[in-house]
């Protein structure tokens, strides 16, 4: 009872003491929009009072998705007017995201349209590696791909093509390109004939006739698609002109192949689009690129292209033994590194985020920062590779780790294990566990010279329970830093100006308990019984009262909302797999997938099967509004 009490006292939008009505909504409208949204000013368009039923306020339901978003990051009511309580805007947020979901999932299950999606900077460094049989980074030179949708660099809302990117994306081809052709084993990958050498079956081949057998196999493979009609001819035509120029084979070949390289159809995951009225599986090519770049975030292989060609990728069993092929290829790693880094956040790591080098030089030893960034990584591969049940994210009697790492935690001597990071099993009292315990989580959540429990809070309520906080009020300062010999405080005692800022209760209230949980972490995640010459409190009370200490009580609370994690888990890694945010459609996917997920005892393996078996992953709308897919499973 203790630890369900804890968790609902959580994060108010958690609450479900009461249930909340239309006129509870209504009433909370009218007293913080009715200002500038009444009938006769109705700024932006917008006037509360057409609103009188329910239903009308549902069928309306982009506005009040725009309202939902407003109001939840604390954009409305705008500067200069009161805030509502935080309690009453998140009853009031919750309310109408509940009600706005219900309404959308009554009409079925429907896919989206799908996006153009441009290869970002990591997909079109793997891309060219797998298409080319190189080992460069081809992409390192690309302007930087801003995260959008569910908070990944994959969106297709993000991928715009500047004319930077056009420029980039020639040179890229070029050296990549002048990289192949002087390896011997890559040449030998693409270019499948060459002028002059000897054929198996017959006489060496003519300059044309070479140049044609290579973009032939080039083509298809570069687009991940057979080509259409005439589309080898228009870059066996930039050959011809090349050879025209009395240009050298190498040279004349290259030039097409660079034409190859710079296309839409290499450069974009194009889809075509349905022309029935109703959703329709995705085609089997589609489908290849669709799992190829949600498990490897490179092209398809062979047997991808194979079974489309066969028509058989999109049937539920093919597309089962593909996922565990696929999560066996060491490609996988890809998948794990780019989600991971991105929905925890430790990709910041030794970018924007760096713990001071003179106070904790440590975290910079040789080994130990690699073994830091990679833990979550290798754990989550982990827990994937093994089927094992996604609670491990919560809580864990395991992590991987080098002996460079499993030493700076402290763990002394563990038999067996050398610099190469594995499986180790966590000692007793180790107070590690989950990625909670993780020394890139701590890290990321900390600033450079001091823990921020507010920022710890805020992470494990963003990215553990999806229940991100808006930003401070305007105005409000920095917690300030002592100065010119002040005696030094506890975290606690600075953060409880904070707290008696009316303007600031609301929010560090709910973030604070759950920092100061997490406080006998330092900076880079070592764990230390003193701050400032005084003990640590690792005590939280939230505003009922209620009372937790240590990590151990808080990842127990976290167990017992697991549904909330889990939901948040599904949310992001179908916004990851899709490349695009989700919309209130999706979430009744996301509803449907965390169900099978728990019948399944929470299999890593389920849940990545339920996305890519899931609607919107599978189908594409067709030219009628709002048409639902009738699942064949």
């Amino acid at each position: 009872m203790f630890l369900l009490l804890l968790a609902l006292a959580l994060h108010p939008q958690l609450r479900a003491y009461e249930p909340y009505t239309f006129e509870q909504a209504r009433r909370f409208l009218t007293a913080h929009c009715e200002a500038c949204h009444n009938a006769k000013t109705a700024t932006g368009g917008f006037n509360i009072f057409k609103y009188s039923a329910k239903e009308a306020m549902l069928e309306d339901s982009r506005e009040m998705q725009s309202v939902l978003r407003r109001v939840r990051e604390g954009q409305m009511p705008p500067v200069g007017r009161p805030s509502p309580p935080a309690g009453d805007r998140d009853a009031f947020t919750a309310w109408l995201e509940s009600s706005l979901r219900t309404a959308a999932c009554a009409e079925g299950l429907s896919p989206a349209r799908a996006l153009l999606k441009r290869l970002n900077r990591d997909e079109y460094s793997a891309t060219i590696r797998d298409l080319l049989n190189i080992h460069i980074n081809a992409g390192r030179d690309l302007p930087a791909d801003g995260a959008g949708g569910e908070g990944f660099d994959n969106a297709a809302e993000t991928l715009f093509l500047s004319p930077v990117h056009a420029e980039k994306f020639l040179d890229a081809a070029r050296e990549a390109l002048r990289y192949a052709f002087s390896d011997t084993r890559a040449r030998a990958r693409f270019l499948v004939a060459e002028a002059g050498r000897p054929e198996p079956s017959g006489p060496p081949l003519t300059a044309e006739q070479a140049g044609r057998k290579v973009l032939e196999t080039f083509v298809p493979r570069a687009f991940r698609r057979p080509a259409l009609e005439g589309e080898v001819d228009k870059y066996y035509g930039l050959f011809q002109h090349a050879l025209r120029r009395k240009e050298p084979y190498d040279d004349a070949i290259r030039f097409a192949l660079e034409g190859v390289l710079i296309s839409p159809y290499f450069l974009f995951r194009i889809e075509e689009a349905n022309p029935e009225p109703s959703p329709a599986l995705v085609g089997g090519y589609e489908m290849a690129s669709r799992l190829s770049y949600f498990l490897w975030g490179s092209m398809p292989d062979e047997t991808l292209m194979q079974l489309a060609a066969d028509g058989k990728l999109n049937e539920p069993s093919t597309l089962r033994e593909q996922v565990s092929r696929m999560l066996k290829d060491a490609r996988s790693t890809e998948f794990a590194a780019h989600f991971v880094e991105q929905w925890l956040g430790t990709r910041e790591l030794g970018r924007d985020i760096k713990p001071d080098p003179k106070a904790f030089a440590p975290y910079y030893e040789s080994e130990v920062q690699s073994g830091i960034r990679y833990e979550p990584i290798l754990f989550f591969q982990e827990v994937v590779a093994n089927n094992l049940s996604l609670l491990n994210f919560i809580d864990s009697k395991f992590t991987v780790a080098s002996s460079k790492l499993a030493k700076y935690y402290g763990f002394g001597t563990i038999q067996g294990l050398r610099q190469q990071p594995k499986r180790i099993e966590l000692p007793d009292g180790s107070h590690r566990g989950g990625f909670i315990g993780m020394a890139a989580v701590l890290a990321v959540s900390s600033l450079p010279q001091r823990t921020s429990p507010v920022l710890r809070g805020k992470w494990v309520l963003d990215a553990m329970l999806g229940a991100p906080t808006p930003p401070p009020p305007p105005g409000v300062p920095a917690l300030a830093e002592e100065h010119n010999g002040a005696a030094p405080r506890t975290m606690r005692e600075r953060l409880s100006r904070h707290r008696s800022n009316p303007a600031c209760a609301s929010c560090h209230n709910r973030l604070d308990p759950i920092g100061f949980s997490l406080e006998n972490f330092d900076v880079i995640g070592r764990w230390r019984t003193e701050e400032g010459g005084k003990p640590v409190d690792a005590k939280g009370e939230l505003p009922d009262g209620t009372s937790f200490e240590g990590p151990e009580q808080l990842k127990a609370v976290l167990m017992q909302k697991r549904d909330l994690f889990l939901r948040n888990l599904a949310s992001k890694l179908l916004g990851y797999a899709l490349g695009r945010g989700l919309t209130l459609k999706d979430s009744c996917t996301v509803e449907q997938i965390v169900k099978r997920v728990e019948e399944d005892e929470y299999r890593a393996q389920t849940l990545i099967n339920e996305i890519v078996l899931s609607v919107p992953f599978r189908y594409k709308p067709g030219t009628a509004a709002n048409m639902v897919v009738k699942e064949a499973r």
